[in-house]
């Protein structure tokens, strides 16, 4: 009785899933479209709005247009990159306002204090040049891009456009085992990777939040921008002549940010069919109508919610980030510093992944934020090449205004184009930031996939390195 119980539940889970392969995957959307069009037929009859006519002829016309196939993804990049732009360029102002204040003027003024009333070298390195320059390289970076990016996305959720951003992704997400949902977690990313794990919330299924947690991080967040921008002006603008620098510069980050898109597809394609195998749930979409952005909520929303909160986290964790590349810049075992011991020995490793020991030693102390890598990789490249005259001392972070004497410096250190080309791409693929770490623990409440999204965006960083490094040497030779 047991086998012949047995037999039939096999024929009919084969019968199920024949009959599901012949009514074809878009069943469930067939299903949904049908019942939303049986109740606009009975809402139509018992319901009258005034003006609803013309505002569904609105609506229908101009989705006809954003979701359309033809125009639906430029017209999506489009915004997006507007977004970028009026971030990027808008952020310039403030950010050089905020780094006069904190840098300039404040980092001065405590150090006459500290002079005044007699602090010991080593406290004022640690409490000033250490934990207040983290906290004011920071803040300078940070504040500002976050407090434009995240009210100009809101606006779009307010809007309603969010939601046909999602529709056009679905078809791809899908494909790669993942939500469509999640193309929305994704952009809120390139603001900040910690504020885009959060908004993973609005995924139900948990093995879809997961994927969507682990690849957030291949979003282009603004911590990272500032970097890519510098390095690809530097090193890949001067390959050209000066008229096309800018244009050259700027393709070559959105090619970085475009990269990050295609590998958070991938891995979302290689972790659904590997630790979080699983079909794609679908989801019914109902696209909201279009209105007028509520504007003083979205500003609460966005500069309260997001922005504060998350630039909070960064700093209670830049500030030990601070601590540490003080101390390992002025802690002397002989006659080298920590800093100089740890370039010397990890060179010959770095240099199989076409990077440097000032790099691998800048991402390791600056895992708390993103925003003080260049300003660290300054910092140590002066202290490894016995440069002088420049920057305020061991363990100081600091920038140059002057791109050419950046690059002075860069070269000093033995960056080449490689160096620069690779830097870009461990900078899109590393370990999150520590704010980021922190909040997938506090979504996920769990260590191993805390882990597993640090591990796996680094070992896929050094990866892609290694291979670009050897390619770059075979066709070089």
């Amino acid at each position: 009785m047991y086998d012949h119980q047995e037999i039939e539940n096999d024929e009919i889970i084969s019968l199920t899933n024949t009959l599901r392969w012949e009514l074809g995957i878009d069943f469930h959307d067939k299903i949904i479209e049908s019942i939303y069009a049986d109740a606009t037929k009975i809402a139509k009859q018992s319901i009258r709005v005034e003006d609803a006519k013309n505002s569904t002829i609105f609506d229908q016309k101009v989705d006809s247009i954003i979701t359309s196939k033809w125009f639906g993804f430029p017209i999506m990049f489009l915004l997006l990159a507007i977004v970028f732009w009026i971030t990027v360029a808008g952020a310039n102002i403030p950010s050089s306002w905020l780094a006069a204040l904190l840098l300039d003027t404040v980092h001065p003024f405590l150090k006459n204090i500290a002079a005044q009333i007699g602090m010991p070298w080593w406290l004022d390195g640690v409490l000033i040049d250490g934990a207040y320059m983290a906290f004011a390289w920071v803040v300078s970076v940070m504040l500002p891009p976050m407090a434009i990016f995240f009210p100009l996305f809101t606006l779009l959720e307010d809007l309603g456009y969010l939601p046909r951003v999602a529709f056009n992704m679905d078809s791809l997400f899908r494909k790669a085992g993942a939500h469509g949902k999640q193309a929305l977690t994704m952009s809120m990313g390139f603001g900040c990777n910690a504020a885009g794990v959060v908004a993973t919330r609005v995924i139900d299924s948990p093995r879809e939040r997961l994927i969507a947690i682990i690849t957030n991080n291949f979003s282009l967040c603004n911590g990272r921008w500032p970097t890519q921008i510098l390095i690809a002006t530097i090193f890949i603008g001067s390959l050209v002549p000066p008229h096309y620098a800018g244009l050259v510069s700027a393709a070559a980050v959105v090619s970085i940010a475009v990269l990050g898109i295609v590998f958070s597809l991938l891995v979302s394609w290689g972790l659904s069919k590997s630790i979080l195998r699983g079909e794609a749930s679908t989801f019914s979409l109902e696209l909201p109508p279009y209105r007028p952005p509520r504007i003083l909520q979205t500003l609460y929303t966005s500069l309260i919610d997001r922005t504060m909160l998350v630039l909070w986290r960064a700093i209670v964790f830049a500030i030990p980030a601070g601590i540490v590349i003080w101390l390992v810049a002025n802690i002397y075992i002989g006659e080298l510093s920590l800093a100089e011991y740890f370039i010397d020995w990890s060179n010959p490793f770095a240099l199989y992944f076409g990077l440097n020991g000032v790099i691998l030693l800048a991402y390791i102390i600056a895992i708390p934020a993103n925003e003080i890598v260049i300003p660290t990789i300054l910092m140590l490249t002066v202290i490894n090449s016995g440069l002088t005259g420049i920057g305020e001392g061991a363990g100081v972070m600091f920038e140059l205004d002057s791109v050419a004497d950046t690059k002075r410096i860069l070269t000093a250190g033995g960056w080449t184009l490689l160096t620069a080309v690779n830097l870009m791409l461990f900078s899109l693929l590393h370990n999150p930031c520590s704010t980021t770490l922190y909040t997938i623990y506090k979504e996920t409440k769990s260590m191993k996939w805390t882990t597993i999204s640090a591990l796996l965006p680094l070992t896929l960083g050094f990866i892609v390195c290694f291979f670009v490094t050897q390619l770059w040497l075979l066709f070089s030779s």
